[in-house]
């Protein structure tokens, strides 16, 4: 896509990506699955460098799910050890690009260590607005929609709240991403073709784009390909076409 032609596109304000197929990238190669989660965080990198290039204002990235966990211990040690490396030698390169980071999902199966390096990353950047970047690590939309109800029960049982009051406005409030829009753009590379309990609240009206690139082989032209695609859309809302 030339200059002139992206410069007439609509850029989502929100994309979410799902980063899928790192280890199918490694397998096709004869190489192990942490060579793919390697070249994966190249992919990130990129696409975060494209996406403030192009304007984007939300960028949420599904990193590592709460099912992950549930991988070989072996794996989970080595995506431990690049989250480590991705936050120390990440955040400040970031912060000087102007981009926020925050990181949703559940941190208590985390090591003290990294929910420190969140934090840091977190408290660095809060005052970032170029790009407002979303890790989803150790979450399930599943989850994260029953830690609101939760929430939600309690303000209600300590009359904080009235039932009457609950309506979507009032729920969305307690969610993880309360302050952040909902996804104009769902991608997610490697072909499958799921949601993967991601966003699984917010996607509601968001269009979704299916890539067969494997994840570490994504670049600013996948990137730019899927928001052309997303201009070809008619997003209506429920509502009918004009």
């Amino acid at each position: 896509m030339t200059v002139t032609e992206l410069s007439q596109q609509r850029i989502p304000r929100h994309i979410a990506v799902i980063m899928d197929g790192n280890g199918r990238w490694a397998k096709s190669r004869g190489m192990p699955r942490t060579d793919g989660h390697r070249r994966g965080i190249d992919a990130l990198k990129r696409t975060v460098e494209a996406a403030g290039d192009l304007g984007v204002e939300y960028l949420t990235l599904f990193g590592f799910s709460s099912e992950n966990w549930k991988r070989p211990s072996g794996e989970v040690d080595d995506l431990m050890w690049l989250l480590r490396r991705f936050l120390q030698s990440e955040t400040a390169r970031m912060h000087e690009n102007n981009v926020r980071i925050r990181v949703i999902g559940d941190r208590s199966s985390f090591s003290k260590d990294i929910v420190a390096l969140i934090e840091n990353s977190e408290q660095m950047t809060a005052g970032n607005d170029r790009l407002h970047l979303t890790a989803a690590l150790s979450y399930g939309g599943r989850q994260e929609i029953v830690t609101a109800v939760r929430a939600l029960a309690e303000d209600v049982a300590a009359s904080k709240l009235t039932p009457k009051a609950i309506d979507e406005a009032a729920f969305e409030g307690y969610l993880a991403t309360a302050d952040i829009p909902d996804p104009d753009l769902l991608i997610r590379t490697s072909g499958e073709q799921r949601i993967s309990n991601f966003l699984l609240w917010q996607i509601a009206y968001t269009e979704l784009v299916f890539s067969d690139v494997l994840w570490p082989d994504f670049d600013r032209g996948h990137l730019e390909s899927a928001i052309q695609e997303y201009n070809g859309r008619e997003r209506r809302f429920g509502a009918v076409a004009g």
